[in-house]
């Protein structure tokens, strides 16, 4: 059966009251794009086990019928020779089965035969949902039961009142027994509809169906969803635009993911928090999962692992790896997808920059004996004393701009140490360079743009909605508030209730003072949607930022292309 193709935001709709129309063709051959033509149309019109209506005609193929495809149908060409055109039936037919949902037995065949013609004769496709009985037995019926899906042996396995014979509104016959009987059969397992069987498959446990009544009572509204055991623990946390649809399809659908099903049959209940907008239940499923850090959520379970990069505020600055912002005046970059990226991108720094690599804390007159480094020249030895205070200061604020500022100066060096490696052939080392470089300008990217919000006291912005305009209150990165401002409400007043209940958000330190990354990089995604107004407040990107310089690097499909682009 093929994929229901309208919205499964929706309610689920009862068979019952659902309108199919089951079509057959027969045709000259087996692919319309290879030139093969329509001979007859047979189609029966059901709702909740009636039949409303039936279609049938034969049609002039406008050439000879295959002598083969005589043997099998009994269509000969002086049957079709006075019988109308494609042109006459197929308008006819799409009028017949306005507004049902189409069903046929092998479906991509009738289906595509149909778009084929709808498209030479520049006529609108419906659109229509399409229901495949052919895959649809293959997932109800075992092969104990029957040996093939085709039509004729399901039509004998139920006992069809009408027998395939390879003519159009005999099969359509027979394909409306088949489909009835396999609701029949879906009905005692609870799949009651369409949605439902659309997505059917026997891999669902039968007593991972019946927990279904769990969702019964959530709403068709945005939000989050928390899956609970029998102790009232939180197994899960998930978000959806339609809370009772997207829980449902968990007890109805096949669940690939090991772990999800393991959850299914722990859970005992389904609470349902009902958001303003998709963006509001985003924000909530994070903090749900940051703070109670569900057994079977995977991600954003633990954003204080987050690693970052810092830039140490001591009389002689050096870079550290780290999982903690403090509020030491220090600078941050990241966080990083994991601690080899960090590490990367701590080696670029300290190839390209004099300042020292040793941990210790160190009094402005140290007297320590060099290290290695500082015999190299690799470091400007502020260890022993031989630093000159200021120099040392003009190499840490270097370091400080190509984390905090424009990189160009250290895109250039490690650009022109990979050109180098790429000359001597060592292109391994090359490309271990680049993804050193890469990394710590993602770092730096990410870390501009969330600043970019952070700094922001309040931001008031609006996309459209379908019933007026959604409304965020962002402050410091942080959600504050959200709402949907209905069409034709004035506004100023609307929005000033708003921010009198919005959430009061006080800036912090670091680039993430109020909120966590993935909140804040959540808000800026939204900021940039398509159609977005901004109401009060603003904000905006440095001129002189690292993304520039990132984009390269990123789009070159190896090392070597990427040193052939400007510097």
């Amino acid at each position: 059966m093929q994929a229901v193709q309208g919205s499964f935001d929706e309610l689920g709709r009862p068979l019952s009251d659902v309108t199919f129309c089951v079509v057959d063709l027969e045709t000259t051959g087996g692919s319309a794009a290879k030139g093969s033509r329509i001979t007859e149309f047979g189609a029966v019109k059901v709702r909740g086990g009636e039949v409303l209506g039936e279609f049938q005609t034969l049609v002039n193929p406008d050439e000879l019928i295959p002598a083969y495809i005589t043997v099998l149908t009994g269509i000969t060409n002086q049957m079709v020779i006075g019988a109308p055109r494609i042109a006459e039936v197929l308008p006819s037919f799409l009028e017949f089965a306005r507004g049902t949902i189409l069903v046929a037995h092998n479906a991509p065949f009738d289906v595509g035969f149909l778009k084929h013609f709808s498209r030479e004769l520049a006529i609108p496709w419906p659109g229509f949902e399409t229901l495949d009985t052919a895959v649809l037995a293959r997932r109800v019926l075992s092969r104990e039961e029957v040996p093939n899906c085709k039509l004729s042996t399901l039509a004998a396995a139920f006992g069809a009142t009408s027998t395939p014979n390879h003519r159009a509104l005999s099969d359509a016959r027979a394909t409306v027994d088949v489909l009835h009987a396999l609701f029949e059969r879906l009905g005692p397992l609870g799949v009651t509809t369409l949605e439902e069987v659309s997505t059917y498959t026997s891999k669902v446990k039968p007593e991972q169906r019946r927990k279904r009544h769990l969702a019964e009572h959530l709403p068709e509204a945005p939000g989050v969803y928390l899956f609970r055991d029998a102790n009232d623990e939180i197994l899960y946390v998930g978000t959806s635009r339609n809370l009772r649809t997207r829980t449902r399809s968990y007890f109805t659908k096949a669940e690939t993911r090991t772990r999800m099903g393991e959850m299914v049959m722990l859970a005992q209940r389904i609470e349902g928090i009902v958001c303003a907008t998709a963006l509001e239940a985003q924000v909530r499923e994070l903090r749900l999962i940051g703070r109670h850090r569900p057994p079977y959520n995977r991600r954003s379970r633990f954003p204080e692992r987050l690693t970052w990069l810092k830039l140490t505020r001591e009389p002689w600055p050096r870079l550290s790896i780290v999982r903690t912002i403090l509020d030491d005046q220090a600078d941050y970059i990241g966080p990083f997808r994991g601690r080899s990226a960090a590490e990367g991108a701590l080696t670029a720094l300290h190839d390209s920059y004099k300042i020292r690599q040793c941990t210790p804390r160190l009094v402005l007159r140290s007297k320590r004996s060099p290290c290695a480094l500082a015999e190299m020249g690799q470091c400007l030895s502020p260890c022993d004393g031989s630093a000159d205070v200021d120099d040392y200061a003009a190499e840490v604020q270097r370091v400080r701009r190509a984390m905090t500022g424009d990189p160009h100066e250290l895109v250039t060096a490690v650009r022109q140490h990979m050109l180098d490696l790429a000359r001597a052939e060592r292109f391994e080392d090359a490309a271990m360079w680049r993804d050193r470089l890469t990394g710590f300008l993602r770092a730096v990217v990410r870390t501009q743009r969330l600043r970019e919000l952070t700094g922001v006291e309040e931001l008031v912005a609006a996309t459209p909605h379908p019933q007026g305009w959604e409304v965020h209150v962002i402050r410091h990165g942080r959600l504050a508030a959200a709402g949907v401002l209905p069409r034709g409400t004035h506004p100023t007043g609307w929005v000033d209730a708003l921010l009198a209940t919005a959430e009061t958000v006080v800036g912090g330190f670091g680039p993430i003072p109020a909120a966590t990354a993935e909140e804040t990089e959540t808000l800026l995604r939204w900021l940039d949607s398509p159609g977005l107004r901004m109401v009060r407040g603003a904000w905006h990107a440095p001129l002189e930022g690292a993304a520039r310089h990132l984009t390269p690097f990123e789009e070159a499909s190896s090392s070597w292309q990427l040193l052939q682009q400007p510097g």
